[in-house]
């Protein structure tokens, strides 16, 4: 359980880092983290470092796409930690 807790830490402060880099990518005109990129780690139990990173660096959050499938990444991450737990996974 703490090594499970540990590596779902490290996996959102990556997705949060990975909202930074895109944000100062997008201001640099430089070549971009994919939104599907994005998404799809958020989806894997990256949510709340992606929400935290949408806030902090004030970045995706007027797109549609991310005004929906963020708060229902999060709630597939909630619901997969609760039946990971609930029926002794981990």
């Amino acid at each position: 359980m703490k090594l499970l807790i540990l590596i779902m830490v490290v996996w959102n402060l990556i997705t949060f880092a990975m909202m930074g880099i895109d944000k100062g990518r997008a201001k640099a005109n430089k070549r971009r983290i994919s939104e599907k990129t994005l998404l799809l780690s958020s989806f894997i139990m990256g949510a709340a470092g992606i929400a935290a990173g949408a806030l902090v660096f004030h970045h995706k959050t007027r797109k549609l796409k991310f005004q929906i499938l963020v708060p229902l990444s999060i709630i597939v991450n909630i619901v997969t930690i609760y039946a990971l737990i609930h029926y002794n996974i981990v």
